[in-house]
């Protein structure tokens, strides 16, 4: 699952690691999210989430209503950007177009400046997969996070990977049935049918 919203995904700025809180707007959907969880009826092994701000806060909403602990794990946060963090995409292409430039050309191996690259996060995110034990996890974390992971599951790890959407507090089901070493499914990406207006989170 995708944190929910905040201040600076409202703004369009590039956050990356800095540790910026959900807006009253990301908790409201944290608590959708927790009460289609909920609604599931199904039971969790574990809750794990990123260290940072917005997929942690989002993560205590969820175990609240179902009862669990936050186990949190630094492999799960969002790629770090560097010297892009807390700037707009205009201000990153006037400051930063060559980086633009070569990330377009090959956004896996292209270093944000001062920051990560996209292989790396695969690396760690998918260093955390495989060391899952067996169950049903709940995992709170960051757009290029779970980018990383639906990708690995199908071998497209070359993929332009902004080319998936996913909504705050979206939900993606990613199954191992022998466990994330030996391959997955991809059950659903991005599905965020509690943040439609008729969806009602009482009901």
């Amino acid at each position: 699952m995708r944190h929910g919203v905040t201040a600076h995904n409202q703004e369009g700025i590039w956050q990356g690691q800095r540790d910026v809180p959900l807006a009253p707007e990301g908790r409201a959907q944290a608590r959708r999210l927790a009460a289609r969880l909920a609604r599931l009826g199904l039971t969790w092994t574990t809750l794990y989430a990123s260290d940072l701000a917005r997929a942690a806060e989002t993560a205590r909403i969820v175990a609240e209503r179902l009862g669990l602990a936050v186990h949190t794990d630094r492999r799960l946060r969002e790629v770090c950007v560097g010297e892009l963090s807390g700037l707009t995409r205009p201000e990153v292409n006037a400051r930063y177009g060559d980086y633009v430039t070569r990330s377009q050309a090959d956004p896996w191996r292209t270093r944000f400046p001062g920051g990560e690259t996209l292989a790396e996060l695969y690396d760690r995110v998918w260093a955390f997969l495989n060391e899952l034990g067996e169950g049903r996890h709940l995992v709170v974390s960051h757009g290029g996070a779970i980018r990383a992971a639906v990708l690995g599951v199908l071998e497209a790890q070359r993929a332009t990977p902004w080319r998936i959407r996913l909504e705050n507090t979206s939900i993606t089901r990613l199954h191992f049935p022998e466990g994330p070493r030996a391959g997955g499914f991809v059950h659903a990406v991005g599905d965020a049918a509690h943040l439609e207006p008729g969806w009602d989170p009482d009901g």
